[in-house]
């Protein structure tokens, strides 16, 4: 197994990394960006969005669709910004969008964050291809990682603070009958961001952890721990040509002085693949 850094970028707080083509899509939230980082080339475009972003997804139209502090918005491949709706218009000032993915049926699915750690003050939002926005489950605090099996028929979903991933049997766009699959209540860590890899198993980064744990869902067991020379730790997806890659964002914190924080790490020889990205339909 190599942990290496690639590109030359450095975020504040990395966050929410996509494979889709031949790049990894990710977003600095607080630098209030959007990137694209191709692996091959070393090329790292970079897209200013003017406000903070937790997420961005691939739209099958072409393009890209973000959460932001405005909602949900269009980003095209020249920059331009296109609001689409924002379910939480003002009446919560302490909150801001925060990680999300599209389902296997093309709907984005992303939530918020109460930043003053307002216990069930947000939400996990869906986006449909008509461009409707609804409450997909709540109430939440730190709505974060969320993946779906394989096969489409299961969607496992973290809200920081629980310390636990729920999974849901997903129909249509709904999110029912959630149970509780795994615990790392072991751990004073966050579990963060997550992915999921061809075997079914979850890949969970720990913010304030430095390292990515697996999980099999199944039972709940930790299989594997991988540990990173930074704290911020904050999100991972599986990428490169076959998808065997596992890239990992990270974060500053706020008073260590670490020489990697906010760089883009990648995790090469696990011996696993991951599942390939959905974009929106819309």
């Amino acid at each position: 197994m190599i942990i290496e850094t690639v590109g030359t970028y450095r975020a504040q707080w990395g966050e929410g990394p996509l494979w889709w083509g031949d790049s990894l899509l990710y977003v600095d939230i607080e630098k209030h960006r959007v990137l694209r980082f191709n692996p091959a080339t070393g090329e790292e475009r970079i897209f200013e969005v003017g406000q903070r972003v937790g997420t961005v997804v691939p739209r099958e139209k072409g393009g890209l669709v973000i959460a932001g502090d405005t909602g949900f918005l269009f980003l095209d491949e020249d920059g331009t910004l296109t609001e689409i709706g924002d379910p939480e218009p003002d009446q919560k000032p302490d909150n801001r969008f925060n990680d999300g993915k599209c389902s296997p049926d093309g709907r984005f699915f992303a939530g918020t964050i109460s930043l003053v750690k307002k216990e069930g003050n947000a939400r996990l939002y869906r986006l449909d291809a008509d461009l409707s926005i609804s409450e997909a489950y709540g109430p939440v605090t730190n709505s974060n990682g969320i993946v779906w099996s394989a096969d489409g028929g299961t969607a496992y979903y973290i809200d920081t603070p629980t310390r636990q991933v729920l999974a849901f049997r997903y129909e249509d766009g709904l999110l029912l009958d959630p149970k509780p699959v795994v615990s790392t209540a072991n751990y004073e860590w966050s579990p963060d961001g997550m992915t999921i890899d061809s075997t079914g198993n979850l890949w969970v980064a720990f913010c304030h952890g430095g390292c990515v744990i697996c999980y099999d869902p199944a039972t709940g067991a930790q299989l594997q721990k991988i540990d990173l020379p930074c704290v911020e730790t904050t999100a991972c997806a599986f990428g490169g040509p076959d998808l065997a890659d596992l890239y990992v964002t990270t974060g500053v914190h706020k008073s260590l002085v670490e020489p990697d924080a906010g760089r883009l790490f990648v995790i090469r020889g696990l011996g696993v693949t991951g599942l390939p990205a959905h974009a929106f339909a819309g």
